[in-house]
């Protein structure tokens, strides 16, 4: 009886631990209609597809990714440059700090007479 239960606990060790999350069928029907809105370069089905869903833009779009892609990359891919600036402000960015000090040039010398 103890082989037995080892064997059923290895057999079924790999479903317990997939790599993604479960997700209901109504969760993935919305995420892919969002997608799709996003990809279709129109504002007017994008904004219609967040209004039905009742999607919090501040929520979703920094982590939602479609094709292995982030929102904002999917939406520039497939073209729709009006939706992907819709969804720009949502999605994360990177800072870099530039030392004015350290970077000095020549031609970067303003001169003021007064």
């Amino acid at each position: 009886m103890k082989k037995l239960l080892t064997i059923a606990a290895i057999a079924l060790a790999p479903l317990a631990f997939s790599s993604q999350a479960a997700m209901s069928p109504q969760m993935e029907k919305t995420l892919v209609a969002v997608c799709k809105a996003g990809a279709s370069n129109s504002v007017i089905t994008f904004n219609g597809t967040m209004k039905e869903y009742r999607i919090n833009k501040q929520r979703v779009f920094p982590r939602l990714v479609c094709n292995d892609q982030s929102f904002h990359q999917f939406a520039l891919s497939k073209g729709a440059d009006r939706t992907a600036a819709k969804i720009e402000p949502y999605s994360l960015g990177s800072v870099t700090i530039k030392d004015i000090t350290m970077n000095y040039h020549e031609d970067d010398i303003f001169v003021v007479n007064f």
